[in-house]
């Protein structure tokens, strides 16, 4: 019966089946995960062709505002000119200017003007009503008088004819003679409304790409100037030095996304997956993580419970089998007795003598498990010869035991009945694996604290695989064992005497040693 080979079979299949289960999810949250990362570059490709679009329709008003303010200035100028000319003919009598007055009343009705001479000074305004409209609100109707209307209104075109120099450049018309003024404007109101229009709609992108929660995080840059067009990220807001550094960053994510203007410009949009993403991407490890620590721990916690459990159900199993042993113990002790009183032989009276004692032993060594054992310092070399001498009679005559020590004397603290224990195990072990003939050595050294007891054998080995395991319950290799001695030796040594007990080398059809280590000192 094999209890161990049972248990590692059930513990490799339930390894195997937790791995499939492992793989399983892995390539399921795997597959979330990719299905997720294509939903989101679909996403940012939907939102790259609505920039083209609206691209299309910016550089559409561009265009459309560009020929408007071409079309403005080409009107002022014909405007002023008419005007100028129908000025200078009304200076003569003869001429009549009726027509030429009916072009400027239909061509210049809404575009601000203001004509100045050379120094400068005002000469004629047109179209500034909103001006009088501004300042009769900023000073009270209560309060505006003709003088203060008047002063305010020169010093407001003061301004404005500074201002619209920056962004219309002024003309000049010949008056009369060699008199010239200089014409300054500005745009029609018509003209302004659409520019604000444009650029709300420019203004729009930004705002439309910030406030998009569903959007990833996007870069829009232009390809030449490598200005930021547009982003979502806080980082580059707040610094847009950082634009090189996190545009290198996102190349090696995804892939880039051209954007054509149209006109030779062109953007290009670089963008990462979602932060909720990268969690995903990394929750299924950090879910076995967890779920593996709580597997783990529970095991732990189980393994020792089940132990106390096992330590109890062995101390009672040795404790009972003590008990019973005692009865029939007694009973031969008296056949012993009988017999001796009937004059048997002498030598068989002291043989089953000596076979009641190690009964009584065997009983003392069954009723320490489970109880703390008493260590005695004693002598360890009288110890393991009277196990020797005692094994010596009861192996085959085929099996040579030997043992050998560099010293008479070594005291050390030890439970002598248990120690004997240990030594019957290890070469009774010894004695199966040679299958009734070899040779078994027993060494006793003292290496400073350490005593070392090497018993080596020259039988069939251990397997490399299964050294870690022969002190396992239920490890054995014979048919009707159950694989308890190996394990009780070890509990000896490491928990009653808190020394080490292992293989030290084993080679198959070579033989096998064991190396038990006390300290003289504990």
């Amino acid at each position: 019966m094999n209890l161990y080979h049972k248990k590692q079979r059930w513990k490799i299949v339930l390894l195997l089946i937790a791995i499939l289960l492992v793989a399983i999810s892995l390539w399921f949250s795997n597959r979330i995960v990719n299905k997720v990362a294509d939903r989101e570059v679909e996403r940012v490709e939907q939102w790259a062709d609505a920039v083209k679009r609206k691209a299309s329709l910016v550089n559409l008003t561009n265009n459309a505002f560009e020929e408007l303010s071409g079309n403005e200035r080409t009107k002022v100028e014909f405007w002023i000119t008419a005007l100028v000319e129908a000025t200078n003919q009304a200076l003569n009598d003869d001429y009549e200017y009726t027509f030429l007055l009916s072009i400027i009343e239909k061509t210049g009705n809404d575009i601000p003007i203001i004509m100045t001479n050379a120094d400068r000074k005002v000469e004629e305004s047109y179209n500034l009503e909103f001006l009088d409209t501004m300042i009769i609100q900023e000073v009270g109707v209560e309060n505006v008088t003709d003088s203060i209307l008047k002063a305010r209104r020169n010093d407001s075109l003061e301004v404005y004819i500074d201002r619209w120099s920056k962004t219309h450049p002024p003309f000049k018309i010949k008056h009369y003679d060699d008199k010239y003024l200089n014409c300054h404007y500005s745009d029609s109101k018509k003209l302004t409304d659409l520019k604000k229009k444009k650029d709300s709609l420019f203004n729009a992108f930004n705002v439309e790409l910030i406030e998009n929660e569903y959007l990833v995080p996007v870069l829009f840059i232009d390809r030449d100037s490598r200005e930021v067009l547009g982003t979502n990220m806080d980082e580059i807001i707040l610094d847009p030095t950082l634009t090189d550094q996190k545009v290198k960053e996102l190349i090696t994510a995804n892939d880039s996304i051209l954007v054509d203007f149209g006109e030779s410009q062109q953007g290009v949009i670089y963008f990462e997956h979602s932060p909720e993403l990268k969690i995903l991407t990394y929750f299924p490890v950090v879910q076995f993580i967890i779920i593996g620590l709580f597997i783990l721990i529970g095991y732990v916690i189980f393994s020792t419970f089940r132990k106390a459990e096992q330590d109890q159900v062995w101390a009672g199993m040795a404790k009972e089998t003590a008990h019973q042993l005692g009865t029939p113990i007694s009973s031969l002790m008296a056949w012993i007795q009988l017999l001796e009183s009937q004059g048997i032989a002498s030598d068989t009276i002291v043989e089953m003598n000596k076979d009641v004692d190690r009964l009584n032993t065997i009983t003392n060594r069954f009723s320490k498990i489970g109880s703390a054992a008493v260590l005695n310092n004693e002598n360890i070399v009288p110890i393991i010869e009277h196990s020797v001498i005692y094994l010596r009679h009861r192996i085959s005559n085929q099996i040579k035991l030997g043992f050998t020590t560099q010293q008479e004397t070594i005291i050390l603290p030890v439970n002598a009945a248990l120690i004997e224990w240990v030594i019957e195990n290890i070469t009774k072990n010894a004695v199966d694996a040679m299958e009734g003939k070899g040779r078994i050595d027993i060494n006793l050294k003292q290496f400073e604290d350490d005593i070392i007891i090497d018993i080596s054998d020259n039988g069939k080995g251990i397997p490399q695989s299964k050294l870690k395991t022969v002190f396992q319950p239920g490890y054995t290799t014979k048919t009707r064992g159950w694989g308890l001695g190996l394990s009780l030796v070890k509990r000896i040594i490491d928990e009653f005497h808190k020394g080490k007990i292992f293989v030290l080398k084993s080679e198959l059809n070579a033989g096998t040693t064991f190396r038990i280590v006390l300290k003289q000192n504990n």
